[in-house]
């Protein structure tokens, strides 16, 4: 297994090429979870991930042949984009292999740092196999996006820089996919502050690593909303050492991640993808574990596609009551809906979205249900707006 010595030398080998991102206290988000609770911004890196640090590493460390004949990686993106962007920057030629789920804006991005992209199949393993096969036949040098001792000793410095920044922490919890990030930063934390609690986080859909560890079965999902840890594979080099010195693996569910990104985004003002609010899904669903603890947080990336993110954002309103949809029984009379909309103005609720059925109702002839989208401040101010129409006479219901 590595060790610190090799964690800290990747320290100084990217110091100055990757960002020492900032690692702030949140004074919101520790009220609302009764914890003192601190964020590493590592959505913040150029690449908008922490992979770079790893990837970083371990270009760094080969020889000149093998800079010359180029490297390959197998990634759904963040660890791609690391290789992609840092192999341009040393001039070294680069192939990644996506699977077919992973999302445009980080092919896109890839692309643009000059690297070759090809897609293959539907789930990790399959890019995988067909990322080996390609490297032998090319004589390129595969970046594995977690099981190389390098790149887990690169990805280690993100839990130097949080002690730097707050030495007094005593819980850090960080988002699992492979384990390179959580191996590293539970080698370099171990060594410098033993009694801080080191955690990792998966979802259940792909609970490999929580698995391994407590002796359990989870099925394999299709997919997951935090694609950056959705990995099917475990690690050969990563596995061993976080037997050895995380404390604990938690899961949570996919709605625990969707608020956590839409709450990160409300407060903190900064953009996360799935993988990147694992870390505050945790939090969320097993606060009493961090109740009056100093608890660090890992938000491992940014590159989340803007139509998730749009459908997360409504998905959230809808949950919080800020996105209601009424159902409202009319006579089917020239000026009922503008009744309706008139009571809703007056009750400040904004319309978003109207549909007036007729012909599919089941109500009768000469009466018609309106089904309405509208905006509102919360659950009470549904509770008021739906009293205010049934107090002028007509028959409503959210749904």
């Amino acid at each position: 297994m590595i060790g610190f010595d090799e964690v800290e030398a990747a320290a100084a080998r990217i110091a100055g090429h990757v960002q020492d991102t900032p690692c702030l206290a949140s004074r919101t988000l520790s009220e609302l979870v009764g914890a003192q609770v601190v964020l590493k911004f590592e959505n913040l890196q150029f690449t908008a991930s922490f992979k770079e640090r790893g990837a970083l590493n371990r270009l760094a460390r080969l020889d000149a042949a093998a800079r010359a004949r180029g490297v390959l990686a197998v990634s759904a993106g963040n660890h791609a984009q690391g290789v992609a962007w840092h192999a341009s920057r040393l001039g070294i030629p680069a192939t990644i292999v996506m699977p077919g789920f992973t999302p445009a804006v980080k092919i896109e991005r890839t692309r643009a740092f000059g690297a070759e992209v090809v897609l293959h199949g539907e789930r990790f393993d399959e890019a995988w196999v067909h990322g080996q096969a390609l490297a032998a036949e090319r004589g390129l040098t595969a970046i594995d996006p977690f099981d190389d001792d390098d790149v887990i000793a690169g990805q280690g410095t993100v839990g130097i820089e949080m002690l730097r920044a707050h030495p007094d922490l005593q819980e850090l919890v960080v988002p699992v996919g492979g384990g390179g990030l959580l191996a590293g930063i539970a080698t370099a934390v171990k060594h410098l502050a033993p009694h801080v609690r080191v955690t990792g986080v998966q979802t259940e859909r792909f609970a490999l690593v929580y698995d391994a560890l407590h002796g359990t079965r989870h099925p394999v999902g299709a997919g997951s909303i935090a694609e950056g840890i959705a990995v099917d594979r475990l690690g050969m080099r990563t596995l061993p050492v976080i037997r050895a010195r995380a404390d604990d693996v938690l899961l949570v569910e996919e709605g625990d991640i969707e608020q956590a990104i839409l709450m990160l985004l409300e407060i903190e003002k900064t953009v996360v993808e799935g993988a990147g609010a694992a870390a505050l899904a945790a939090l969320l669903r097993h606060r009493e574990r961090f109740r009056g603890r100093r608890v660090g947080l890992v938000l491992s990336g940014g590159n989340i596609d803007p139509l998730l993110l749009a459908s997360i954002i409504e998905r959230g309103m809808v949950r919080s009551g800020r996105l209601a949809r009424l159902y409202v029984e009319v006579r089917d009379v020239p000026g009922a809906l503008a009744r309706v909309a008139a009571l809703l103005a007056e009750e400040r609720a904004n319309v978003e979205e109207v549909r007036h059925e007729r012909a599919f109702g089941s109500i009768g002839a000469q009466r018609a249900e309106i089904e309405i989208v509208v905006q509102a401040r919360g659950p009470e101010h549904v509770a008021a707006v739906l009293a205010r129409l049934a107090a002028a006479g007509f028959a409503a219901r959210a749904g």
